[in-house]
């Protein structure tokens, strides 16, 4: 169970199932066996009522690359409202993208597109944050600046982070160690 404004971390060895989890909570990705529940101050929520109640991070989701910076922005946060005394120029310039607004997604480096997916994903209003390996692509600057970032949100919101690097998640509450889910092949 993962408690309301609680950081949680996912830990385990490669395959052991993170990403899988962040991606069943998420509804990413549909389970098999089991069950999910959503509870948001008391009530319990439907997999349907999660739009706007959850953000998502990963390298490996997709952006739209035809669009701009300011146009990725403005496309987001129509779906998902942005956090008070939040702007999009203080977002563009928190990560270091300033002069880029107009730059399509498709020329920015891995780095920048994974600044970018965190800042979507950081900067929305939702109860519930998921981050899978949010410092693939960063370069020392970057994971700084990820650092630093999620400390203003440490607190505010339930946020689980999945990784094998303790610099992405050595200032969260709790850690939930995964054990290797797949049975091994007997030899």
């Amino acid at each position: 169970m993962f408690e309301p404004r609680e950081t949680t971390a996912l830990v385990g060895n490669n395959g052991s199932g993170k990403s899988t989890l962040l991606q069943l909570i998420y509804n990413y990705q549909t389970y098999s066996k089991g069950s999910i529940s959503y509870e948001l101050n008391g009530a319990i929520l439907s997999e349907e009522h999660l739009v706007g109640k959850v953000s998502f991070a990963a390298p490996y989701l997709e952006l739209l690359e035809d669009f701009s910076l300011m146009e990725m922005l403005h496309f987001h946060f129509k779906l998902v409202s942005v956090q008070p005394e939040i702007t999009f120029a203080h977002m563009i310039a928190a990560c270091g993208l300033s002069e880029q607004e107009d730059k399509p997604i498709k020329y920015f480096s891995s780095g920048m597109k994974q600044r970018l997916k965190l800042i979507i994903a950081i900067y929305a209003d939702t109860p519930l944050l998921l981050l899978d390996e949010p410092c693939s692509n960063l370069d020392e600057q970057g994971i700084l600046w990820y650092r630093n970032l999620m400390q203003t949100q440490l607190g505010k919101r339930s946020i689980i982070i999945a990784s094998n690097q303790l610099f992405e998640y050595d200032f969260c509450d709790k850690q939930l160690p995964l054990v290797d889910f797949k049975k091994k092949p007997i030899a």
